[in-house]
């Protein structure tokens, strides 16, 4: 990631609210691999149905399951493409008014950088990255962007 528009605080913000967590196909076989599990098993355990697709639980303090006060991500070396993404998302990089509040929430996003130079740098590292999507069916449509959506430099 780019520290001209954003560096990551660990503060857990992104983490909290129930159902933004998408378990994508790519996503599945670190998750399986890191918890010892089959498929079936992981999703009935740690995952619920939200808008058709499997997302992650959330514990009774409306964080994700994952995520512990004061430790952050307990899976962070496995965790969703979503995750991974943040504050990349969709509508971040092609609205501006959701990169504003965005900005206001997340302390990581540089307050000074611009929508224009925040929505190429995401692209960018969204691209490098190997974390856009494309199938509505099975992605999470925060990470199905195209070029052409972004905001002119």
């Amino acid at each position: 990631m780019s520290e001209k528009s954003f560096s990551c605080q660990r503060c857990g913000h992104c983490c909290f609210g129930r159902g933004g967590i998408v378990v994508g196909q790519r996503d599945l076989p670190r998750l399986l691999t890191f918890f010892k599990m089959e498929k079936e098993a992981f999703l009935a355990k740690y995952t619920e149905c939200f808008d058709g697709k499997p997302t992650l639980i959330t514990g009774s303090d409306g964080f994700c399951y994952f995520f512990k006060e004061g430790a952050g991500c307990t899976i962070h070396e496995v965790r969703p493409d979503v995750c991974r993404a943040w504050p990349y998302f969709r509508g971040n990089l092609i609205d501006e008014l959701s990169f504003a509040m965005a900005k206001v929430d997340c302390p990581g996003i540089v307050k000074t950088v611009s929508h224009a130079v925040f929505a190429h740098d995401g692209y960018a590292y969204l691209k490098d990255n190997h974390l856009l999507c494309s199938d509505k069916k099975i992605d999470g449509r925060a990470l199905i962007i195209a070029e052409e959506e972004l905001p002119k430099l």
